[in-house]
């Protein structure tokens, strides 16, 4: 099984909290090490079309050759998911100017302080 890191861009089954099925996308790592190594799991994010409608947590991806995709696209900070290691492929790696946009989008998130649409009070 392959080994991957926190930043790696990678193809998996991503599975939709509105539908039954899981579509091959691709996705960015953010928690491998420790849980890949005793559970042979992965925390990922969405990566999609920055044609999309967007979210106020969305990071676009400024490089994307690095990250190994051909088209415009965003992490959508928003839609996490646990993913079995195995099912992975890695297709590339964030670069370093994009890593810090979406930490802050996740610290803001798993704080409670991403204003809910419309409105500038935090959630709780």
């Amino acid at each position: 099984m392959a080994t991957f890191k926190t930043w790696d861009t990678v193809k998996v089954p991503f599975p939709y909290t509105e539908r039954p099925v899981r579509q091959h996308r691709p996705a960015l790592v953010i928690a491998a090490g420790k849980i890949q190594a005793a559970h042979r799991l992965l925390w990922v994010l969405m990566i999609t079309s920055a044609d999309n409608r967007r979210w106020d947590e969305d990071e676009v991806i400024s490089d994307l050759p690095r990250a190994g995709l051909s088209a415009a696209s965003v992490i959508r900070c928003a839609k996490v998911a646990t993913i079995d290691a195995k099912d992975a492929e890695r297709i590339g790696a964030l670069a370093q100017r994009d890593r810090a946009g979406v930490s802050n989008h996740l610290m803001r998130i798993l704080a409670g302080t991403v204003p809910v649409a419309g409105s500038t009070r935090p959630r709780h």
